[in-house]
């Protein structure tokens, strides 16, 4: 029901800008984020952003990264600049309810690799 679209192979230093578009029966989205999984690393979260508009960025993509959000279209976006080697992973979009605690939808992953 999330759709992430956009990521590809870039040089470092470039941009890339990612995309979910969410649909079928999804309502009352408060919070939707973008995570990454590095390879052999964990899930980390990389961005999020309520639907009042605050935003939150993990240290390692703050000044570089910006998420945003189209609540009409129930759309999330993450443009990514300056991009480093170290920015290779899965990136995988996610959306909460207002009413949950978690996440609640995820989308299935799109890869970002930056070569060096």
């Amino acid at each position: 029901q999330l759709q992430a679209s956009g990521g590809g192979l870039v040089q470092a230093g470039g941009s890339l800008r990612l995309s979910c578009a969410a649909s079928g029966n999804i309502f009352s989205i408060n919070i939707m984020a973008w995570y990454r999984q590095p390879p052999g690393k964990e899930r980390e979260l990389v961005a999020s952003m309520a639907s009042g508009r605050s935003t939150e960025y993990a240290d390692a993509v703050k000044g570089r990264f910006l998420i945003s959000r189209d609540n009409a279209k129930i759309t999330v976006y993450l443009q990514m600049n300056s991009l480093k080697p170290e920015d290779t992973a899965v990136y995988y979009c996610a959306a909460r309810s207002v009413v949950s605690n978690k996440y609640d939808y995820w989308g299935q992953g799109t890869l970002v690799t930056v070569s060096s």
